[in-house]
């Protein structure tokens, strides 16, 4: 059996770590290279950078800390935020990154996807895909490009698609849109639930079990953690494949090796706790 996975997810701003409470109100949460090493030494099983403001600022992807970080820390990294071209892949994996998360340039053109996952292999393709609940649906149905209209919001929707760090709706329906990646070439699945971003109250549960039923790959589960019960409903009511999580971790009230310990009584399988020292 494949074992579950616990990714500290950093989200950059301006080359500093920050969070925030449903994509808005952003405090500073740290130096990322700090941070990154903290999770390193703590056992994270990978770690998630975002630069959450690169789509809507415009502005290049963040190669100086993903050097940074991966001269420092020996685990898995993600990378995310102003991917927009094939080239832009190829130096954040030169860089150090293993895999490359795409958002906002895979609404824009979805093509990409299918191209860089031919090309570089869709293990390291992941699409992020930050969803909230659909509120009032008629007018998005109207708006949406033409070559969206199999994915397009409908009478059933339950969430809706987000691009650009959470700024601009898009008219498409999550789950469709989860299946329409996975049949590109997407290799793994970043399902951020907007409404439960930063409340630490929980994950959106029903997001995450009708986007895994409906793909054959991975999904990570992000928005909402706030204690040890939610990672684990994620995981075995949520069908999730690991969890994401920023808050508690960022802010030490919880511990990665006491997380693991949690979820490994509960019969989750993770990787083994002996190479961890508790209060890392």
């Amino acid at each position: 059996m494949l074992t579950k996975r616990i990714i500290p997810c950093l989200d950059i701003d301006m080359g500093r770590v920050v969070k925030g409470v449903s994509f808005v109100n952003l405090y500073d949460a740290g130096d990322p290279t700090e941070l990154a090493d903290y999770y390193n030494r703590a056992g994270a099983d990978e770690l998630v950078f975002l630069d959450i403001t690169a789509s809507s600022g415009n502005r290049e992807i963040i190669l100086d800390v993903v050097k940074s970080v991966s001269e420092t820390v020996f685990i898995p990294l993600t990378v995310g935020g102003g991917v927009r071209s094939l080239e832009d892949i190829r130096r954040l994996l030169h860089a150090g990154a293993d895999k490359v998360s795409i958002n906002t340039s895979a609404v824009q053109n979805p093509n990409l996807i299918k191209e860089c996952s031919k090309f570089f292999g869709s293990q390291c393709i992941v699409v992020a895909i930050d969803a909230r609940s659909v509120k009032n649906n008629s007018n998005n149905q109207n708006q949406i490009s033409p070559q969206f209209s199999a994915v397009s919001l409908d009478a059933h929707s339950k969430w809706e698609v987000f691009t650009h760090g959470g700024r601009n709706p898009t008219g498409i329906d999550a789950v469709k849109w989860a299946k329409f990646m996975f049949d590109l070439g997407a290799g793994e699945l970043l399902v951020t639930s907007m409404d439960q971003d930063g409340h630490q109250s929980g994950y959106d549960i029903q997001q995450l079990f009708e986007i895994s039923t409906n793909v054959q790959i991975p999904v990570i589960a992000s928005g909402g953690a706030g204690e040890y019960q939610h990672l684990y409903d994620a995981l075995k009511n949520g069908l999730a494949d690991a969890v994401l999580a920023a808050s508690i971790f960022h802010n030490k009230t919880h511990s990665i090796f006491a997380a693991k310990k949690y979820l490994s009584d509960l019969g989750i399988p993770i990787r083994p706790l002996e190479y961890l020292e508790d209060g890392e």
